[in-house]
C-alpha cells in the first residue's frame, strides 16, 4: 500500500515505501493551472493582460466524478479559479470543474489580524497536492491548510500559530456565478448550516468544527458588495478541523452525507481513502519505461479524464430534479456532461473504465429529458447520440434504451428542442449562416458548416442505434443524413465551407481566418475541413482520391499560421492544426485512412512531446482542459488506443510512447501492447494473429492478451 503521508510535488520525486513510484505517485494535480506567455507556443502575440486559456485545471481535492471538488481559489471568474502564477489565496471553495462556473462555499481561515477582502499570500515552495489531498501555507496569518475530501463532503485542517485567534471566513457572497441569496445559521455549539443560492443550483452544506464556536457574524454591505460571514472559534485547539457535507437538495441531506461519509473518521483516515479510491483507477492503464516527464503527464491526463461529469445526489440518492424539484430515482444522478468536447476521447474512456457511472450518467440525461422530450446537449451539436449510441454498442444497457432512443429521435427530428435550425437541416441538408458585410472573429451567426458537420455525424450514431432497435425506417433516413457533410464541401477551394440561406457559397472567404460561431464553431475551414469520421473514405474521395488528400492533409500542418489571426479559444499550432481545441482533434489521424499510418505517428509524436507539459514551469497545456477531454486525448494516443469514431465499438491502433502498455480492465482481463523498434507502423498482431486492418474492436480489447505492433 502507498503511505497516505506521501506527497506528490512539482518535481514528482515521491516514492512508496518499497522505493518504487507507483501510478498514483506520478499524478501532478497542478499541470494545466499555469498560463501559456510564449508566442511560439501560442501562435501569436496575445493582448495585453490577455491570459490564453491553458489548461485551466484545479489542484484540489477530489474523488472521482464527485460532487465536492475543494480547491484553493486565487481569483473568482477564472475558469478553474486558481491560476499558478498568483500569489495570493482567497478562499477554498468545494465544487469546481474549470469552466468559468461552480466555486461555491468559499471558506478560508484567518487570524486577529484579517480584514476585508481576506487573503493571503503563499509561496509554491509551501504548496503540495496529490489526488485526494491538498496542502498550503497561508503567509500572512500563518495558517498551514490541509484538505481532502469524499464524495461529498470536504475535510479542513487548519493549523494555527499558538495562541492566534482562530477565525473562518465563509464568503458565501461570492463564487464563478453569480450569487443570488446566501445565508449560514449556528445549529449547536460546534455546527453551522446554510445556503449559496445561484438561481439555478441552490448548494446547501453542514459543518461541524472540533471546537465551540465564540461568535458567528454576517456582514452584507450592498454598497460595498461585502458579503460574507465570520465565525470567531473559542477555546479551541491550534490544529482546527472542520468536515462540511453538501448537498443541491437540502441542509439536512447535506448533514446526512457528511455524517455517513465521514462520521467519526479522522484526517488521515478520509485521506487515505481518498488513495484507495483513485489506485486502482490510475492502475488501469499501466506503462513500461518512457521518461518520468512522460509518465507524469500520462498519469496526471488520467488522473484528470475522470474528474468530470459531477455527483449530485446524496447519499439516500435524493437530488434535485428539473426546477429544483427534489427527486429520487434510486440511482446516482449527475451533471450533464460537457458532450461537444468530451465525447470524442474522455466519455469513452469512462465507458471502458467505469461502466457503472456511465450509465448513471445516461439515466441522469433521461432524467432531465423527461421534463421536454429532448435529450440534453452542450453547447453545440447534439452528442448525446453518439455517447448514448457508443455506450449501448461496449455493452452498457443498464438504462431504458426505449426512452433514451425516444427522446433522441426527438432532438434529431423537432424543432424548438436540443438541434437548433433542424428544420433547415432537413430540408436542404445543411445549416445556412447570415449574409455579413464585414465578419470578424467574434461574429456570431449559425456556425453553419461546424453545425452541418456535427449533425452528420449525430445522425450516423443515432442511425447505429435505430439498427440495434430494429427501427429500418430510421435508420435508413438517418444514414442518408449521415451524408450531409457533402453539402458543405466546396470543390472549388477544396475546404469545408459556409453557405447562404439561398444556397451560394459565403463570399469574401479566407480559409485561415478563425470564427467564434460564424461558419465554424472556434476553428476556421482547414480544422474542420477533415472531420467525417463515420466515412472517412467519402471524405477522401470528395478530396479527389488518396493522392489529393494527402497533399491536402500535408498542408494542414504545413501552411503556416497568421501571426495576426488571434482568437482566444484557438492556440497552439502545426500548421494551421489547433492542437488547443477540440474541433480537429482527429485530424492527425486521418493518414490512417490512406494507409500511411507512418505520417500519422509523427505528427501524434510532435504533438505528445512537445506541447503538453511545456512553459516555463512545464504545467501548461496547449488549450484548455475542457472536463478532461485534452487529458483524455493525451492518454489514448500515448496509450496506443485512440476512440476515432467514439460512437463506433472500436479504437483505432497508434505506436505508444512506452515501450509497453497494459490496459487492465474492470471484467479483469488486460490487454497488452507492444512494439518493435522504429515508430512506423507495419504490422498489428493480436494474440499471434494479424489483424485486417488498424483497428482493434471494443470486444477484442475486453477479451485482453497481447497486441504486438511491428514497426520500422
Amino acid at each position: 500500500m502507498i503511505s497516505c503521508k506521501t506527497e506528490v510535488t512539482s518535481e514528482n520525486e515521491a516514492v512508496n515505501r518499497s522505493g518504487q513510484k507507483k501510478p498514483f505517485d506520478y499524478v501532478n494535480t497542478f499541470i494545466g493551472t499555469a498560463p501559456l506567455t510564449n508566442p511560439d507556443s501560442i501562435g501569436y502575440t496575445p493582448p495585453r493582460d490577455w491570459r490564453v486559456w491553458a489548461g485551466l485545471t484545479f489542484p484540489g481535492s477530489s474523488l472521482p466524478n464527485a460532487m465536492v471538488q475543494l480547491s484553493p481559489i486565487t481569483k473568482f471568474g477564472s475558469g478553474a479559479g486558481y491560476e499558478y502564477e498568483d500569489n495570493q489565496i482567497i478562499a477554498f471553495t468545494h465544487t469546481n470543474k474549470g469552466h468559468w462556473n461552480l466555486c461555491n462555499i468559499p471558506v478560508l481561515p484567518v487570524s486577529e489580524n484579517a480584514t476585508y477582502p481576506f487573503k493571503s499570500s503563499f509561496d509554491h515552495q509551501n504548496e503540495s497536492a496529490a489526488p485526494g489531498y491538498y496542502q498550503v501555507k497561508l503567509d500572512d496569518y500563518g495558517i498551514n491548510v490541509e484538505l481532502t475530501s469524499t464524495l461529498r463532503a470536504g475535510y479542513h485542517k487548519y493549523q494555527f500559530q499558538e495562541n492566534a485567534e482562530k477565525q473562518i471566513v465563509f464568503k458565501l457572497g461570492e463564487a464563478n456565478n453569480r450569487v443570488n441569496n446566501w445565508n449560514i445559521e449556528q445549529v449547536s455549539e460546534n455546527e453551522v448550516s446554510g445556503i449559496q443560492d445561484m438561481g439555478g443550483d441552490k448548494i446547501y452544506f453542514h459543518a461541524i468544527l472540533n471546537g465551540p464556536i465564540e461568535e458567528l457574524r454576517r456582514v452584507q454591505e450592498n454598497e460595498d458588495q461585502k458579503a460574507y460571514a465570520l465565525i470567531k472559534l473559542g477555546n479551541s485547539p491550534s490544529e482546527v478541523t472542520m468536515k462540511i457535507g453538501l448537498s443541491f437538495v437540502s441542509a439536512e441531506n447535506a448533514k446526512e452525507n457528511l455524517t455517513k461519509e465521514i462520521g467519526d473518521k479522522t484526517f488521515d483516515e478520509v485521506r487515505e481513502e481518498a488513495q484507495n479510491v483513485w489506485t486502482p483507477i490510475l492502475n488501469g492503464i499501466v506503462v513500461d519505461r518512457g521518461t518520468e516527464k512522460q509518465k507524469q503527464l500520462f498519469y496526471s491526463s488520467l488522473y484528470r479524464t475522470f474528474l468530470w461529469p459531477a455527483l449530485r445526489s446524496d447519499v439516500n440518492n435524493d437530488f434535485a430534479g428539473p426546477g429544483n424539484q427534489k427527486m429520487n430515482r434510486g440511482h446516482r444522478f449527475y451533471t450533464n456532461p460537457s458532450l461537444w468536447d468530451t465525447y470524442r476521447n474522455k466519455l469513452v474512456m469512462m465507458e471502458i473504465f467505469q461502466p457503472e457511472v456511465t450509465a448513471d450518467i445516461i439515466k441522469s440525461l433521461i432524467v432531465r429529458g423527461e421534463e421536454k422530450g429532448f435529450i440534453p446537449t452542450f453547447f453545440h451539436g447534439d452528442h448525446a447520440a453518439s455517447f448514448i449510441t457508443g455506450s449501448y454498442l461496449r455493452g452498457i444497457k443498464d438504462f431504458d434504451v426505449d426512452k433514451a432512443y425516444e427522446f433522441l429521435l426527438n432532438n434529431a427530428y423537432e424543432e424548438g428542442g436540443t438541434r437548433p435550425h433542424i428544420k433547415e437541416y432537413i430540408e436542404k441538408g445543411y445549416i445556412s449562416d447570415a449574409d455579413v458585410e464585414k465578419a470578424h472573429t467574434e461574429t456570431k451567426s449559425n456556425a453553419g458548416v461546424s453545425k452541418t458537420l456535427e449533425y452528420s455525424y449525430d445522425d450516423y450514431s443515432l442511425a447505429q442505434l435505430a439498427e440495434k432497435m430494429n427501427d429500418q425506417e430510421h435508420y435508413d433516413d438517418l444514414m442518408q443524413r449521415s451524408q450531409n457533410f457533402e453539402y458543405v464541401f466546396d470543390k472549388q477551394t477544396n475546404f469545408m465551407r459556409g453557405r447562404l440561406e439561398n444556397g451560394e457559397w459565403i463570399t469574401p472567404f479566407d480559409s485561415e481566418y478563425p470564427y467564434y460561431e460564424y461558419m465554424y464553431r472556434e476553428a476556421n475551414a482547414w480544422q474542420v475541413s477533415f472531420f467525417a469520421p463515420h466515412d472517412m473514405p467519402k471524405l477522401v474521395e470528395l478530396y479527389g482520391g488518396n493522392n489529393a488528400f494527402e497533399k491536402k492533409l500535408d498542408s494542414l500542418f504545413t501552411v503556416k499560421w497568421n501571426p495576426q489571426h488571434i482568437a482566444r479559444n484557438v492556440s497552439s499550432f502545426i500548421g494551421q492544426y489547433c492542437i488547443g481545441n477540440q474541433p480537429d482533434h482527429e485530424a492527425p489521424f486521418s493518414y490512417y485512412f490512406i494507409d500511411k499510418p507512418g505520417k500519422s505517428q509523427a505528427i501524434l509524436d510532435t504533438i505528445l512531446n512537445d506541447f503538453y507539459g511545456i512553459g516555463d514551469s512545464g504545467l501548461a497545456l496547449p488549450g484548455m482542459d475542457d472536463a478532461g477531454e485534452m487529458s483524455a486525448w493525451y492518454v489514448m494516443t500515448a496509450g496506443g488506443l485512440y476512440s476515432f469514431s467514439a460512437t463506433d465499438p472500436e479504437y483505432l491502433v497508434t505506436v505508444p510512447i512506452f515501450d509497453e502498455v497494459t490496459w487492465n480492465l474492470p471484467n479483469g482481463n488486460s490487454l497488452n501492447i507492444k512494439h518493435s523498434e522504429g515508430r512506423n507502423l507495419e504490422k498489428i498482431q493480436l494474440n499471434g494473429k494479424q489483424l485486417d486492418g488498424y483497428f482493434l474492436s471494443h470486444d477484442e480489447l475486453e477479451n485482453g492478451g497481447t497486441l504486438m505492433l511491428e514497426t520500422n
